[in-house]
């Protein structure tokens, strides 16, 4: 499979929905999501130019990762349980889905064993879908005070997983509510700067509004 191709397209659709909404696209990262594949095929999609790389499940992350020795910068985008903070902790750079306050201090535990800050995204459930994690809007701001005593936690933006649909258009609302909920943070939260929003259905209009992080799977990595 041509992956440079498929790194090539989706960059190119980047570009465009950057140049419709005045964005740069240098500031839109695209981060591959492997668990669709395994360590040949992540190594090819590394190769192609993806080195942000995103895996959602503890038990079969931690195998594969340890066999790539390519430099690679890993992100945690599933829901994580706090007793698999200190399997994944040395292995990550990035946690997209904290959500609760447990979770936080399992967080700051063990990153405080390894001395290191956590670079770290609060899930919002913008939604209001039952079948997904992440906070409701309104309890956003609380928790986010919550966490200020937490000085391994670096809380710098939010994510939110947006409903299945076949019409990206119709989860347009989702992406924009996002970006209005940290617009609104960003007094007291200086450091909220990143929205990991969009996949691989509806990663472009997520961009026009305002996505720094696409979390891309399919697109990339299916023939």
């Amino acid at each position: 499979m041509d992956y440079r191709a498929k790194v090539d397209a989706v960059r190119e659709q980047i570009a465009r929905s950057c140049e419709r909404s005045g964005r740069r696209q240098e500031d839109v990262l695209v981060i591959g999501v492997s668990k669709y594949v395994g360590v040949e095929e992540t190594r090819s999609l590394i190769a192609a130019g993806i080195d942000h790389l995103g895996e959602n499940r503890v038990q079969s992350a931690v195998p594969k990762i340890s066999q790539i020795a390519e430099p690679v910068i890993w992100h945690f985008i599933g829901n994580l349980q706090t007793n698999k903070v200190k399997d994944i902790l040395p292995l990550f750079a990035w946690i997209h889905s904290l959500d609760r306050l447990s979770l936080a201090k399992e967080l700051q535990k063990q990153a405080d064993k390894m001395d290191r800050v956590v670079n770290c995204l609060v899930q919002v459930n913008v939604s209001g879908e039952q079948s997904k994690s992440g906070l409701a809007i309104a309890d956003t701001a609380p928790f986010l005070e919550q966490l200020r005593g937490l000085e391994r936690i670096r809380v710098k933006g939010l994510m939110t997983m947006a409903p299945l649909v076949k019409d990206a258009e119709e989860v347009r609302p989702v992406f924009r509510r996002l970006r209005e909920l940290r617009d609104s943070l960003l007094d007291d939260h200086p450091d909220l700067l990143h929205l990991s929003m969009g996949m691989s259905a509806d990663f472009a209009v997520a961009v026009e509004e305002g996505a720094t992080m696409v979390r891309l799977g399919s697109i990339l990595m299916k023939p």
